[in-house]
């Protein structure tokens, strides 16, 4: 960049250096020592050694490859239903129905309240003996007595997994509802008369220009969902029996809980991985929906 005078114009980088210095601080210089952490032994004691590769082979002849499966598993079918259940609210949130402005707001308090006091709520709803769910269960002879969601495997996995959807479901539905409404009411209105019904103009005019939304709202969600704690840390601390911890469960456990600073950065150094493939497709996605509006 030159001034008028042909000299170089240093100050708009000056003006970039303070972003430049704190992204350098927060971002950059953890995860440099993280990865370096993760090829010692470091842990509660004065020193660490290098260690080379030996806790990325360790986390991987014990439990950690079932971690990850369940991990992914867990996020796919969270982030399935989240974006399914969010488009749903976001058409019919964008439909001319009576009362949409309150359904509007009705539809923000999961993602409004404090994420640890609706956990707490739902904890609540869980318990066997004086929860909701089981007490209407009961109450409609759909189970025979108390059912400790929590308690069982199973249901804990489940639970986690109901108790993500409300959360996140809001954040999809109001992100698609604006990618909805940005679209040109002619294009529905041509459409109609012309005879083609709710689903068809769904399919052949809201569904492609929304494409580009889902496929961002899809990443943002599947790396929060990936990143989650504080749900399953709250409902049931990972278990029980690890049922329900994930990647990022069992790093903060082998990290803080057992004291293996070493081990957990080796796992974090992978969540690391994980998460950067999954922004590098959606960098492709991207480009692969500019390249189809170009050829249009």
């Amino acid at each position: 960049m030159q001034s008028l005078g042909g000299r170089p114009n240093i100050f708009p980088y000056l003006l970039l250096l303070p972003a430049l210095i704190i992204t350098l601080v927060i971002v950059a210089w953890p995860l440099v020592e993280t990865v370096r952490l993760s090829f010692t032994d470091a842990a509660l004691k004065p020193t660490e050694n290098f260690v080379g590769f030996a806790n990325y082979e360790k986390i991987f002849s014990k439990k950690f490859p079932e971690v990850i499966g369940r991990t992914f598993y867990w996020m796919a079918i969270s982030v399935s239903l989240k974006m399914i259940v969010g488009t749903m609210g976001a058409m019919l949130l964008n439909s001319r129905v009576p009362g949409r402005d309150f359904f509007r707001v009705l539809v923000m308090p999961p993602w409004i309240v404090p994420i640890a006091i609706g956990v707490f709520i739902w904890a609540w709803m869980y318990n066997g003996q004086f929860g909701m769910i089981s007490g209407v269960a009961q109450y409609l002879h759909i189970i025979a007595g108390p059912y400790e969601f929590l308690g069982d495997r199973t249901g804990a996995f489940y639970s986690t997994i109901v108790t993500d959807i409300w959360i996140g479901t809001p954040m999809v539905t109001i992100y698609l509802l604006a990618a909805m409404q940005s679209i040109s009411p002619d294009l529905h209105e041509a459409a109609w008369v012309d005879g083609a019904g709710r689903m068809y103009r769904f399919r052949r005019i809201t569904l492609p220009l929304i494409l580009p939304a889902i496929a961002t709202m899809g990443l943002l969600s599947a790396i929060w969902t990936f990143n989650s704690f504080d749900i399953i840390w709250i409902l049931t601390k990972g278990g029980p029996r690890d049922a329900t911890t994930t990647m990022i469960i069992d790093t903060y456990k082998t990290a803080i809980s057992r004291n293996k600073y070493g081990e957990g950065a080796a796992r974090a150094v992978m969540i690391v991985i994980f998460l950067s493939s999954f922004a590098g497709f959606y960098f492709f996605m991207l480009k692969q929906f500019a390249k189809r509006s170009l050829a249009k």
